[in-house]
């Protein structure tokens, strides 16, 4: 049962001036060349060459996992000091300036930033992606349908991007409300099987629009790369641990909904903007908010949609082996999550200084340590 579930773990992370904890510019080529060789290949650039991504290998053991991550962090972490850089796993940098962001030089992403012209520019932008491998990958699509309620609960347990260019957003997780400017991103329509989505995906190719099915950048969609279901709506996770926490609650949902064919499987379109407008509402309140109950009966909270979660796939998780990683969202309801966190610093700080530039200081110098611990 395990093996049939397999997961891998992608996680982007900002590349910072050791010193000032401000986003680099540039990206060395030897650093990512070095980082590349250290890690056989599981580091590579993004889009934007202030970004950078590290994916473990397809794991069943959540304890495997769990030390890939840190090694990973850890070496990425070693190397980039050789070059006087650092990293930070966050949804947004602090005080990064778009509009001072360089573009990495591939030809995918060439393409990729001609299309979008400035929304591409605006992209520095981290995120955490969690595949799963399903028993059958026919049913990915299936399974992604089924999912859209949850993706809420996701969200809000990620958030780690209060700040954005050098003030506070007032949202906790101000990273998608940027990244849904790009096209093909939030929540997926109500495609309820395989056949449905290759006709959208092949329209899209014959028009031109896109090259394949990895320019659709869901909340959650079937990997072209992979023979997995792809979750990408959390951002980058601060603490290892929330990632793993993140990954465990994924994992246990998809073989939930795999083995229950009858949950969610009356998703209206009523059902699904609702889900649209509960994204929204973990972007903005993070764990501190409440969502719409999808049965009509009013306000529940983040932790009582945890808890009803919970209990649905609780036996799912034990079965995978990562109920205790599962359960540890609990943690991040009760003390909050890297927003949470990078908030209570910022104000901290601020009692201490009238400085907002020594304020967000503070708050970098946190993001940092903690990406580390």
């Amino acid at each position: 049962m395990k093996s049939q579930f397999k997961f891998g773990i992608e996680e982007e992370y900002f590349l910072v001036d050791a010193e000032t904890k401000t986003v680099a510019r540039q990206m060395p080529a030897a650093f990512l060349e070095t980082a590349k060789k250290a890690t056989a290949g599981q580091v590579k650039g993004e889009l934007l060459q202030s970004q950078i991504e590290a994916a473990t290998v397809p794991h069943v053991a959540m304890d495997e996992a769990r030390a890939e991550l840190r090694h990973l962090r850890q070496t990425v972490s070693e190397i980039a000091a050789d070059h006087g850089l650092a990293i930070l796993a966050a949804g947004t940098h602090p005080t990064a300036f778009w509009k001072r962001a360089q573009q990495t030089a591939t030809e995918r992403y060439d393409a990729v930033m001609d299309d979008l012209q400035m929304i591409g520019q605006r992209n520095m932008l981290c995120g955490l992606h969690v595949h799963v491998e399903l028993p059958d990958p026919d049913d990915r699509v299936d399974v992604m349908c089924r999912m859209l309620p949850y993706i809420p609960l996701f969200v809000a347990l990620a958030t780690s991007s209060p700040f954005w260019q050098a003030r506070p957003t007032g949202l906790k997780g101000y990273r998608l409300a940027a990244y849904d400017e790009l096209p093909r991103t939030g929540v997926p329509e109500l495609f309820r099987r395989r056949e449905d989505y290759e006709t959208y995906v092949d329209a899209l190719v014959r028009a031109g629009v896109m090259e394949d099915s990895s320019y659709v950048w869901w909340a959650v969609r079937p990997s072209l790369k992979h023979p997995t279901l792809e979750l990408r709506a959390p951002d980058s996770c601060t603490r290892v641990e929330d990632s793993l926490a993140l990954a465990a609650l994924y994992r246990a949902t998809a073989h939930a909904l795999t083995h229950n064919p009858w949950l969610n499987w009356d998703l209206t379109a009523v059902d699904r903007a609702i889900v649209v407008e509960n994204k929204w509402r973990a972007q903005r309140y993070g764990v501190d908010g409440t969502l719409v109950d999808i049965g009509g009966n009013g306000a529940i909270s983040v932790a009582e949609m945890l808890e009803h979660v919970i209990g649905q796939v609780s036996e799912d998780a034990e079965a995978l082996g990562c109920l205790d990683e599962l359960l540890h969202c609990r943690t991040i309801v009760c003390e909050g999550t890297s927003a949470d966190a990078q908030l209570a610093v910022f104000e901290e700080a601020q009692v201490r200084t009238d400085n907002r530039s020594d304020a967000l200081r503070a708050v970098t110098d946190w993001i940092a340590h903690e990406t580390l611990q």
